[in-house]
């Protein structure tokens, strides 16, 4: 069985009309909600194998936080650029180039993105807040054929739940 929790980048900055969107960090709001969920996570003993992060700063910093309060080396995060502002699609090729000897990975990127993934694969959740996690259970083992078919959720929870 594989396992996939999608992780919605904490609560960006805003302050800083001329920084690119790519390049905006974390707010005060974000630095706080994404080690709360990672201590949520840590407490029910769900440690990924690997963190897929979007290359964004607040996706990337999200992904260093998480490992952190994780205890997960920042040797098991990898950087991808096209999960920046990516579809459902990308998401899912995303997923599916990875290493079959990795049974949890958590996917840290953005909105609309998540949410049309987690509609696509027949969630129950209007919109995924900021620091948010959706988990899900595939009934296959490899990530190759992670489909809508073979997956249910898991879990859902966020900073206000």
């Amino acid at each position: 069985m594989k396992k996939i929790i999608l992780v919605r980048h904490g609560k960006s900055a805003w302050n800083n009309p001329n920084l690119d969107d790519h390049d905006r960090p974390l707010a005060d709001r974000g630095l706080n909600d994404v080690p709360e969920m990672g201590f949520r996570l840590k407490e029910k003993g769900i440690l990924p194998d690997l963190i897929v992060s979007s290359t964004a700063t607040r996706a990337s910093q999200t992904a260093k936080i998480l490992a952190e309060v994780l205890h997960i080396p920042q040797s098991k995060i990898t950087y991808e650029k096209s999960l920046y502002h990516a579809s459902s699609a990308m998401i899912l090729k995303c997923i599916q180039r990875q290493n079959d000897s990795n049974e949890l990975i958590f996917v840290v990127g953005h909105n609309p993105g998540m949410n049309d993934f987690i509609d696509f694969f027949g969630g129950n959740l209007d919109n995924l807040p900021t620091a948010g996690h959706y988990g899900w259970n595939s009934d296959t083992e490899h990530w190759l054929q992670v489909r809508p078919e073979n997956s249910r959720t898991w879990f859902i929870d966020y900073p206000k739940k």
